[in-house]
């Protein structure tokens, strides 16, 4: 889904003059004509957010420095492009110091408000990060940094909400690299321990002999190399939060002293002649299923039952389609700065292929592949041929990668070229599978076919643009069984 643009000019005419050239530029549009209307859209839940705002400074009901001055105070903080007729330094930095990010003036180019967009929108891609992360090294990450558009994540961030407001065990169960641990710390900052130790523990990556001694610590000399004496990690997130990811992969033994831990609060330190107490909220994950592994016998049904009695699914990337331009453009905005590249954002091609793209590896893998591209591009935006492998896998991206060139020190002659040919969909096939050129008459047909789509069935307007007269068309139109297509719609324009 692309990002969505609110425009707010009380003047109808210009208002359609922006509206033709933002959505020209590849972004969903939504006009209002006042300043009360465009706070009360920007404040809307239950609707698709807003990613930026063209405000007009100068509106009959609330003018854009007062729009400025009350996001500001209910802590609004979508990026703002101004608008003004006058284009005065004391107007301009009026603007700027109440909050907007730019400002043009109008009549505005395209090319200068395009490139006024996709700015605005990299800065609050970054300025989002940014937050973001520190709210992570805080513990204060809220849902608020789940940032969604698909009705099946809005679900699981529903259930992630409830479950923060008590300490009822949770578990997260989704695929790997789906966000499972983003889940559980946005739990934990939506609760009473937020700020708390949030202690992580991969289950899946514990030696087998010592996952009691780094679960649970032990004293000094309870073992050979036991040479001092080790808390463990449920006394160091004592009085907050310990997520245990990929909680099937614990041993059987270890998972009785868990079990254990849950019903009594209470852990044995390996060793230890007394059990320690310890207040601490439980949040597991896995991308395994549970009650199989229990039926094979290799996790426990009593402790099933103690860590599933909260249960929150995660959707695969690929159920939520809706969400990967805005996570590829806040990737981008955080490796770009990392990186010290100057990218404004991706191509629309860029993103089509990304959105189409099943990402077996979910989020992890979407954010790897930003990575790579970032390092590798060489240019102002991200295009498809930044992305080889994964345009191999779409249909309708045409990529050979050759074998890799030959190291440095080999003659040229031995020196493989690596060539990456990407093919637009939009762009007219001329050669069948068997290489031969295509039939005129089969040609013909995909551009009627085309035009048809493009002009939605307008007659005057497909007969003008192809350059035939209107009985030609009907008459084509009928002979490749187009027209059938076309009844009931297709009101005629001019």
């Amino acid at each position: 889904m692309t990002s969505t643009v609110l425009i707010a000019d009380d003047d109808p005419v210009q208002r359609r003059l922006l509206e033709a050239m933002v959505r020209r530029f590849g972004y969903d549009i939504e006009s209002v004509e006042g300043g009360e209307q465009a706070l009360e859209r920007l404040q809307t839940g239950d609707k698709t957010p807003v990613d930026l705002l063209i405000l007009d400074l100068v509106m009959p009901d609330l003018d854009g420095m007062g729009v400025l001055g009350r996001m500001r105070d209910r802590g609004i903080t979508t990026p703002v492009i101004v608008q003004t007729a006058h284009g005065s330094i004391e107007t301009v930095i009026s603007a700027m110091r109440a909050g907007a990010l730019d400002f043009v003036v109008k009549p505005v180019g395209a090319e200068r408000l395009q490139i006024s967009i996709k700015n605005a929108l990299r800065f609050d891609a970054l300025e989002d990060e940014i937050r973001r992360i520190g709210r992570k090294a805080s513990g204060a990450l809220t849902f608020k940094d789940i940032f969604t558009r698909s009705e099946d994540m809005m679900r699981a961030v529903r259930l992630g909400e409830r479950a923060a407001k008590s300490n009822i065990p949770v578990l997260i169960e989704g695929e790997s690299g789906v966000g499972k641990e983003l889940m559980a710390r946005a739990i934990q900052g939506g609760s009473d321990r937020k700020g708390k130790p949030f202690v992580t523990v991969n289950c899946g990556a514990l030696p087998h002999n010592l996952v009691e001694s780094i679960l649970f610590g032990h004293e000094k000399g309870a073992f050979t190399g036991a040479t001092e004496k080790h808390t463990g990690k449920f006394v160091e997130a004592n009085g907050g939060t310990i997520f245990l990811d990929e909680v099937g992969e614990l041993p059987l033994d270890a998972q009785v002293k868990l079990l254990r831990a849950l019903q009594e609060g209470e852990i044995d330190p390996v060793g230890a002649r007394k059990s320690v107490r310890v207040d601490v909220r439980l949040i597991s994950a896995t991308n395994k299923n549970l009650i199989e592994q229990v039926k094979r016998g290799e996790f426990r049904e009593d402790l099933y039952y103690r860590l599933n009695v909260f249960p929150i699914s995660i959707p695969p990337l690929r159920n939520r389609r809706a969400d990967v331009p805005d996570l590829a453009r806040r990737f981008l905005a955080r490796f770009a700065a990392e990186e010290g590249k100057r990218l404004r954002g991706l191509t629309a091609e860029t993103l089509a292929l990304l959105s189409t793209y099943d990402w077996p590896g979910n989020v992890r893998q979407l954010e790897n592949a930003l990575f790579r591209a970032v390092v590798l591009s060489d240019g102002d935006e991200l295009t498809v041929a930044e992305f080889p492998q994964i345009a191999a896998h779409v249909e309708g991206f045409d990529v050979r990668v050759p074998p890799a060139p030959a190291p440095v020190g080999m003659a040229p002659s031995q020196r493989e070229i690596v060539r990456v040919e990407v093919r637009d969909p939009n762009v007219l096939r001329l050669l069948d599978e068997n290489g031969d050129v295509r039939k005129l008459d089969a040609l013909e047909e995909e551009v009627i076919r085309f035009a048809l789509t493009h002009y939605r069935g307008q007659m005057s307007a497909m007969a003008r643009k192809l350059g035939i007269g209107r009985s030609t068309l009907y008459r084509k139109l009928k002979d490749y069984g187009l027209a059938e297509e076309n009844s009931g719609g297709g009101a005629d324009a001019a």
